[in-house]
C-alpha cells in the first residue's frame, strides 16, 4: 500500500501554518479560512545549494547595485548587508519612475518606486493587461535623455506571444526595449529577469505561475505565497519594479491567500462595468503614497484613455428637471468629484418595505433615513426607498450624506432641486449638518463646472472668501434643508 503524501493547511487571510485543520485561525482570528495543501517535497540537493533556483538574495545586493554598484559601506567581504544609521542612507527623486499615465502616477503617489512589488486586481476582462500593456509602451518609447526607452520583460502565463502583438498592434508602436515571454514555470522567469536585467517586469498573472519545488497546483494557497515571495527577492535585490496581475473572487478581492497583499508594496484595484466604458482604478494599499487617491479611465477602441476631469465625465447625461436627483460632490484624496445622488420612493405592499442601495454604504443610508423619519416625520418605513450613486462609482465619504438626505425628500415630496446647486456635508443623528474637510477646493470645483448655488454646512461657510463666485447657503439643521428646497 502506498504512502499517503504528508499535507499541512494554510490559513487563506494570513498564511498561518497547522498540522491539522481548526475552524478558527489563532493568528488572525478568521473562521473558515484553513485549506489543505501538499508538504513541498524540495529535494535535499535544491535546498541546500540555492534556496530557490535563480534567486538572487535580499542580503547579497542593495537596490539597484546590478546596475550600480553596491554602496560604500553596505556590506562586508561576504556580500551581507550591514545595519546602516538613518542618515546615511541616501534617498533621491530619481527613486520614482513615471508610467507615462497620469492618473496611475497619481494612484501610486507620484510613479513608480524602483524595487517594489506592485498588485494590480481585478475582474476579468476589465482591463488590467490592457492598462500595463499601455505603461510598458509608455516607458519603451525612446525619450529626450536617451535614445532607448526603458527595458521591460512582459510574461505571460495565458496568452501567446501573437495574441499580446494582436491586442499592442490595436494601441501603436511599441519600443525595441519591450521584451515578450510566454511562460509559467517560476524558474526560467527567475533565469529570464537575472540574465536580462530588465527595470520593470511585469507577471500577467500570479494565478498562473508554478515552482517545481512545490508539488500544488498552480493558483493554490502554497503556489501563489512561494511565487510572491520569490518575486518579492527579485525585486530588492536586483531594484526591478514588477507588476503582478491578480484575478479577483466573486466577492471583490484578489484570489489566492490574503498574505499576498500583506507581501505586495503596493495593492491597486481596477474596477468598473464591463457593459459602460469608465474604469476606476484605485489603491488599498501603498507604502509608497496615499490610499484615497483615484484615477477614472475610458476604455476605447485603441485601449484606455485617461479622463483628466472625473467630475464632468460623471455627470454626463444627467436629467433635467426631475425630482430625486441632486449633485453631490465628494472627495477623492486631493480631488473632488462631482457626483449625481439619485433616489425613489414609492409605497411599499410588502410588510418589510425594500431598501436598495448602489454605490453608498447600506447601513449608512439607513441610518439617514431613520434621521428623516425621527426628526422631521416623515413616514418612510411605509415606502420602498431605492438609492443609486450614478457612475457606478463607490463612495464612503460622509460627505454625500447632505446628498442622500436631499435626493430622498426631493423624491418624497416630488421637489425638483435646481440643476445648478451643489450639496454636500456629514449628517449626525440628531439632525444637525456638521462640517467637512477641504470646503473651499469643493466650492472651486463647482465654480469651474458652472454651478451657481451650493448648500453646505454652516460651519464651512466662513472658511470660503465672499468672492467665490457662487451664493453659499449654509445650513444648520435638516430642518434648514426643507426651508432650502421648498
Amino acid at each position: 500500500m502506498a504512502k499517503s503524501k504528508a499535507t499541512i493547511f494554510f490559513c487563506q487571510n494570513c498564511g498561518y501554518e497547522s498540522a491539522k485543520w481548526m475552524g478558527q485561525c489563532p493568528s488572525c482570528r478568521e473562521w473558515n479560512s484553513f485549506v489543505e495543501e501538499p508538504v513541498p517535497q524540495a529535494s535535499s540537493s535544491k535546498t541546500a545549494s540555492k534556496p530557490t533556483a535563480g534567486v538572487v538574495q535580499w542580503g547579497s545586493l542593495g537596490i539597484g547595485e546590478s546596475k550600480k554598484g553596491t554602496q560604500s559601506g553596505s556590506g562586508d567581504a561576504r556580500g551581507k548587508r550591514s545595519a546602516l544609521p538613518l542618515r546615511e542612507i541616501a534617498v533621491s527623486d530619481t527613486d520614482r519612475m513615471s508610467t507615462g499615465i497620469a492618473e496611475m502616477d497619481r494612484v501610486l503617489g507620484g510613479g513608480m518606486v524602483q524595487g517594489s512589488l506592485i498588485l494590480v486586481g481585478g475582474d476579468p476582462g476589465i482591463g488590467k493587461s490592457t492598462l500595463l500593456l499601455q505603461v510598458c509602451r509608455n516607458l519603451t518609447q525612446p525619450s529626450s535623455n536617451t535614445q532607448e526607452g526603458v527595458r521591460v520583460l512582459y510574461v505571460s502565463g495565458e496568452e501567446s506571444q501573437q495574441q499580446i502583438k494582436m491586442r499592442a498592434n490595436r494601441m501603436g508602436s511599441f519600443g525595441d526595449s519591450l521584451l515578450l515571454l510566454c511562460e509559467t514555470n517560476l524558474s526560467d522567469v527567475q533565469e529570464a529577469i537575472v540574465s536580462l536585467q530588465p527595470q520593470v517586469v511585469v507577471i500577467d498573472s500570479i494565478q498562473t505561475m508554478y515552482s517545481d519545488t512545490l508539488s500544488s497546483a498552480p493558483g493554490s494557497v502554497a503556489q501563489v505565497r512561494e511565487t510572491t515571495s520569490v518575486l518579492l527577492q527579485l525585486a530588492k535585490g536586483l531594484g526591478v519594479t514588477i507588476f503582478i496581475v491578480g484575478h479577483v473572487t466573486k466577492e471583490g478581492a484578489v484570489a489566492g491567500p490574503r498574505v499576498l497583499e500583506h507581501m505586495v508594496d503596493t495593492v491597486l484595484y481596477f474596477e468598473g462595468e464591463r457593459q459602460a466604458s469608465y474604469r476606476i482604478l484605485h489603491g488599498v494599499k501603498n507604502r509608497f503614497g496615499s490610499t484615497d487617491e483615484i484615477g477614472v479611465f475610458e476604455m476605447k477602441e485603441d485601449g484606455l484613455r485617461e479622463v483628466a476631469n472625473p467630475s464632468e465625465f460623471m455627470l454626463e447625461g444627467r436629467p433635467e428637471g426631475t425630482s430625486g436627483s441632486v449633485v453631490a460632490c465628494s472627495l477623492e484624496g486631493t480631488r473632488p468629484i462631482l457626483i449625481e445622488v439619485q433616489a425613489l420612493t414609492a409605497r411599499s405592499s410588502l410588510a418589510y418595505p425594500r431598501r436598495t442601495v448602489d454605490g453608498a454604504d447600506l447601513n449608512r443610508v439607513n441610518l439617514l433615513l431613520a434621521v428623516l423619519e425621527r426628526r422631521l416625520g416623515l413616514r418612510l418605513s411605509e415606502m420602498d426607498v431605492y438609492v443609486n450613486i450614478a457612475g457606478g462609482v463607490r463612495l464612503k465619504e460622509p460627505a454625500i450624506d447632505l446628498g442622500i438626505i436631499i435626493a430622498v425628500l426631493s423624491s418624497f415630496k416630488d421637489i425638483v432641486v435646481d440643476d445648478k446647486t451643489l450639496v454636500f456635508g456629514e449628517v449626525g443623528l440628531s439632525g444637525e449638518i456638521r462640517s467637512v474637510a477641504q470646503a473651499p477646493l469643493r466650492v472651486r470645483e463647482a465654480q469651474k463646472l458652472g454651478f451657481e448655488r451650493v448648500i453646505l454646512p454652516q460651519a464651512c461657510v466662513r472658511t470660503i472668501g465672499k468672492d467665490c463666485g457662487v451664493q453659499l447657503l449654509g445650513v444648520r439643521t435638516i430642518r434648514d434643508v426643507v426651508s432650502a428646497l421648498s
